[in-house]
């Protein structure tokens, strides 16, 4: 299901997969310098279903997600990846840009941590892909990466987001208070965990199990 780590430090750069679920066949790559004008195409149509989740940043929308910002976000991500803080991931649907998922604070050494967040494009949301990119790059985290534990913080009226989580057994631990600055305000975000002691097998095979996914 992935290719063995060759950068400096464990898990990545990695290529996850495939599966298929029902919007098609997902991939989990590094991203690339000349993902910039999928991103782009992307991220600047559904304003409306990203901006309610994310992080609050300086500049306007389109100036964020414009193509020329990509570059920078593409070698900032590359660097964290590199330096074993983070492990950046594209995820593609039938081999087209589909969205991004991030292994962000690595921490390494008696806690072994990290957390995830994801974005899925808004065309192929409800077929499956935000929950099977998620199952190959957690079991990735806890196999190749050599990791014991994946957090996920969403806020409470995020039902896509929610939906993904309990579906592959994340365990909700807590509601933290005015967590994020989240569409211009200090959000609530529910705490969900998973450690490898909480998968017998893996979350893909759990997934396959159920019905949500097929080897391709």
């Amino acid at each position: 299901m992935a290719s063995a780590p060759v950068g400096r430090h464990p898990g990545w750069p990695a290529r996850l997969g495939p599966l298929t679920v029902a919007a098609g066949v997902v991939e989990v790559r590094p991203p690339r310098l000349w993902d910039a004008a999928a991103w782009s195409r992307i991220r600047k149509r559904d304003q409306r279903h990203l901006e309610n989740w994310e992080p609050s940043v300086p500049g306007t929308w389109a100036e964020r997600n414009a193509g020329i910002a990509w570059p920078a976000q593409w070698s900032t991500l590359r660097a964290l990846g590199r330096r074993g803080m983070s492990l950046p991931f594209v995820i593609t649907v039938d081999g087209e840009f589909a969205g991004q998922i991030t292994v962000g604070n690595v921490i390494r050494g008696s806690l072994c941590s990290a957390w995830v967040g994801y974005w899925v494009d808004s065309e192929v949301t409800g077929g499956g892909v935000a929950t099977a990119s998620v199952a190959l790059v957690v079991d990735h985290c806890f196999n190749s990466a050599g990791l014991h534990r994946i957090e996920a913080t969403v806020r409470p009226e995020n039902a896509a987001s929610l939906r993904v989580l309990t579906k592959l057994g994340f365990r909700e631990e807590g509601l933290f208070r005015r967590y994020l600055d989240v569409a211009g305000d200090w959000r609530d975000h529910l705490c969900f965990a998973l450690t490898t002691e909480d998968i017998p097998k893996s979350l893909v095979a759990r997934l396959i199990d159920d019905g949500g996914a097929v080897l391709s």
